[in-house]
């Protein structure tokens, strides 16, 4: 019984170590920046959920990827099973009818739908062989993609939906969707928000469009820029710093942003770090999201390179998006900063994630044990 929880180790040797502590640095990078824009208790909460997501990873790694494969169905229908609780179970977060009360805590069913349509499209796409631009397979992708994303749409959570377009979008790019099919599809998006805009909650319309226009938009998402942008722009080169036994919250960002330790967690970084701290965060995603595309090359089937482009387009995506609100080139959607910002679904959801392109990583060739 205790030898299947043990990973053998000639598979330990195969395993990408730079994701792992990669992946740690950055999350105990982000704690700091937590305990400095909203004290200790998150902190320890966030150290917590690095416990918890790291023995994940251990998990995740003990099982074969590609037995994991046979049940994609399971745990995609068990993502959307939890987006349909929201309706009834739901408790309202920000405006949106998203999450679900677990005593004192709240998971983020969405998170979890992000990774079980991710999973489910690399299942597909392995199916297929990488034969995607048939009629069959492009609606058979397209159905696999609408359940979750119409079901998040619906809480509202714009910020999740557009994480999961570009998932979607990124992978079928990858995997050869031709370009035709993928442009008719962007402006078939462009002609449905038109459609629904009018539907739009007023205040997440104004949000949207806050960083356009921030006189005529959202009151309060444009104060919340406009104290990010000028926390950013007082870190400087080398940050404010912490002074020890200074009060917390210490940063300018912390004591005037809501939800700093989460949406606006980069400025906090941006304005105690500086410039020099910015750049260390980037190059370790750049280390991190190098390795995944590597690893998504290297993999010796389809539904392993898929589940990497995945990861990979996630992470992009979520990063780009949340410095691009944080500095007002991006609408304010309430992304988090990957293993950065705090919140106990998305690490988790994050280190699962970290777990399945390590496992890729670990048994990309054949071991003879």
């Amino acid at each position: 019984m205790l030898n299947k929880l043990k990973i053998d180790s000639k598979l330990l040797k195969e395993m990408d170590w730079g994701i792992f502590i990669t992946s740690i640095i950055i999350l105990l990078y982000g704690a700091i920046n937590i305990y400095i824009a909203i004290g200790s208790k998150y902190m320890k909460l966030q150290l917590a959920w690095l416990l918890l997501g790291i023995f994940v990873v251990y998990i995740i790694l003990l099982v074969d990827y590609t037995i994991i494969k046979n049940y994609v169905g399971l745990l995609y229908w068990g993502s959307v099973a939890m987006l349909l609780s929201t309706r009834v179970l739901g408790t309202v977060v920000n405006g949106a009818k998203g999450w679900i009360a677990i005593g004192s805590r709240a998971i983020q069913p969405a998170e979890f739908a992000k990774l079980g349509m991710m999973l489910m499209l690399a299942k597909k796409i392995d199916e297929m062989e990488g034969n995607i631009n048939n009629f069959k397979s492009i609606v058979t992708l397209a159905f696999y993609c609408a359940v979750p994303m119409i079901l998040i749409v619906v809480q509202p959570d714009m910020g999740m939906t557009m994480v999961c377009f570009f998932i979607a979008l990124g992978i079928l790019f990858v995997a050869g969707l031709d370009m035709k099919v993928i442009l008719g599809g962007l402006l078939s998006l462009v002609v449905a928000i038109m459609a629904v805009w009018p539907l739009i909650p007023g205040y997440m319309r104004r949000r949207i469009t806050s960083f356009i226009n921030p006189e005529g938009g959202d009151p309060d998402a444009a104060f919340q820029l406009l104290q990010a942008q000028i926390g950013i722009g007082s870190g400087g080169f080398f940050g404010t710093g912490l002074t020890p036994g200074q009060k917390l919250p210490s940063s300018y960002v912390a004591q005037f942003v809501p939800e700093a330790h989460t949406d606006f967690i980069f400025s906090v970084l941006a304005e105690n770090w500086g410039y020099i701290g910015v750049v260390i965060l980037l190059l370790l995603y750049g280390i991190i999201i190098y390795r995944f595309i590597q690893t998504a090359k290297e993999s010796k089937d389809i539904f392993g390179s898929i589940i990497c482009i995945g990861v990979t387009s996630t992470f992009l995506f979520s990063v780009l998006q949340h410095i691009g609100m944080n500095i007002g080139i991006m609408p304010i959607t309430g992304i988090t900063l990957p293993l950065v910002s705090y919140g106990g679904s998305s690490v988790l959801t994050t280190f699962m994630s970290i777990g399945l392109v390590m496992n890729v990583s670990m048994r990309k060739k054949k071991i003879v044990f």
